[in-house]
């Protein structure tokens, strides 16, 4: 597992940032691919991959159901919307 990538879910990280899920989701592309910057031929590749990650960890965060985190918790959803 790549040690740049923190938990992203409540009670780990109360607040979820757009930054917490692209930085996440580039840092999984870099280890799978094994590059940290992609050469020019393979960016159109990198960057696809990287916002797929992102999407499908948003999808992931906003289904969770965290049992036991307690009335401090938050909707993803309803957070990002505001």
């Amino acid at each position: 597992m790549c040690r740049s990538i923190k938990t992203l879910r409540e009670p780990f990280t109360p607040q979820v940032t757009e930054a917490d899920v692209e930085a996440a989701a580039l840092q999984y592309v870099r280890k799978i691919s094994g590059f940290r910057a992609p050469a020019a031929h393979n960016a159109a590749a990198f960057d696809a991959a990287v916002a797929a990650v992102a999407e499908a960890t948003r999808t992931l965060l906003d289904q969770l159901v965290v049992r036991g985190a307690g009335s401090g918790t938050t909707d993803r959803s309803a957070t990002a919307a505001s």
